[in-house]
């Protein structure tokens, strides 16, 4: 499974969670988007994944593992983290900070029905080959924004 599945597989098990394509990448949504996907955009040297964090995350993790975290460009200003997917940081890590970033964005009848299911176990690098991800895909917007298999909330 590469990155990018096991990114979806984890964003779109969160309650209500949809992809949109934008700016050429697939974004997560629950009404406002909690992560972004970055192929080597701009011109960047690596694979990440950007998400909304806390007041003060972003500084404390980019000081701390500049190897696996950095400023992202545009939202990097507003706090937003950007996670390096091609550093070989723990995907337990990856799938806790999506699931902050998540929490943060989402509302809050939403964040309490995630805290009441088990959290599913992080795709695993064993998975790779399968060509699915590990946990089955909530709706998912396409690239015109149209829904695949419902409507889409918007706020």
């Amino acid at each position: 499974m590469n990155e990018l599945d096991r990114v979806r597989a984890i964003c779109l098990a969160l309650p209500e969670a949809t992809e949109k394509i934008a700016w050429g990448e697939p974004t997560w949504r629950v009404g406002k988007i909690f992560a972004m996907f970055n192929t080597y955009h701009h011109g960047d040297p690596h694979l990440s994944v950007v998400l909304n964090a806390e007041e003060g995350v972003q500084e404390s993790l980019v000081r701390a593992k500049p190897k696996h975290f950095y400023r992202p460009p545009y939202v990097g200003g507003a706090g937003w983290i950007g996670v390096r997917l091609d550093t070989g940081l723990d995907w337990n890590i990856v799938a806790s900070l999506i699931k902050e970033a998540y929490r943060m964005t989402a509302p809050k009848r939403l964040v309490k029905r995630m805290d009441a299911t088990p959290p599913p176990a992080p795709p695993s690098a064993s998975a790779r080959g399968r060509g699915r991800p590990t946990a089955p895909p909530r709706r998912r917007s396409g690239p015109s924004g149209s829904s695949l298999g419902s409507a889409s909330r918007s706020r």
